[in-house]
């Protein structure tokens, strides 16, 4: 006698190469921002600020596209529940609290400090949260 068992809710398809591009570009982006960030804590050079808020806006970039695709996946799995969800929710706290980064970078550079610095590390974070759950490539299947 045989038992089929179910994995939980999945992916309908792994992450395809260009979302994959996307989510790996915002990370890399994102912790340039929080280098160029670090460094102008240190420094008090005031194009650092500058580097953080170009990093910082090419992240959210990367990030907003990406969303769209996890947008789509969501949508397109089976259950509206499980990997998918948490990976979109993921993404969009990253998004937003990175959108909120953007704006503190907006100010004047003088006026970055410390809050630029702790915002760059907590999206930092948030997107190496993200892609590891975004990357899983666990699709559903036998287990």
């Amino acid at each position: 006698m045989s038992t089929v068992t179910t994995a939980s809710a999945g992916y309908v398809r792994a992450p395809g190469v260009l979302h994959t591009l996307l989510l790996a570009g915002s990370v890399s982006l994102f912790l340039g921002a929080l280098l160029s960030d670090y460094t102008y804590y240190n420094t008090y050079q005031i194009q650092w600020s500058n580097f953080a808020s170009w990093l910082n806006a090419g992240a959210l970039l990367f990030a907003g596209l990406a969303l769209v695709f996890a947008l789509v996946n969501l949508l397109r799995a089976r259950p509206m529940a499980g990997q998918p969800l948490n990976y979109f929710v993921l993404l969009l706290l990253t998004f937003v609290i990175g959108l909120v980064n953007a704006f503190q970078h907006a100010k004047d550079a003088w006026a970055l400090m410390p809050t630029g610095l702790l915002l760059s590390a907590i999206v930092f974070i948030l997107i190496c949260i993200t892609a590891v759950v975004g990357l899983n490539p666990r699709s559903g299947g036998l287990k």
